[in-house]
């Protein structure tokens, strides 16, 4: 089990890498879209306790 888990986060490992650097500009926009989504999420998170506390 322990080996299959590494041999997945290299192969994600090397696949993160050359997505950067075939395509920066893809890459980045992807970056860009996971953050938009966590900070979206956050927001939603904030607003939800302010409601319980209300």
């Amino acid at each position: 089990m322990a080996v299959a888990r590494k041999v997945i986060l290299y192969g994600l490992v090397v696949f993160v890498l050359y997505t950067i650097i075939t395509s920066p500009a893809r890459a980045a926009d992807l970056v860009q879209v996971g953050f938009e989504g966590i900070s979206n999420a956050a927001e939603g998170v904030g607003e939800f306790m302010s409601q319980l506390i209300q």
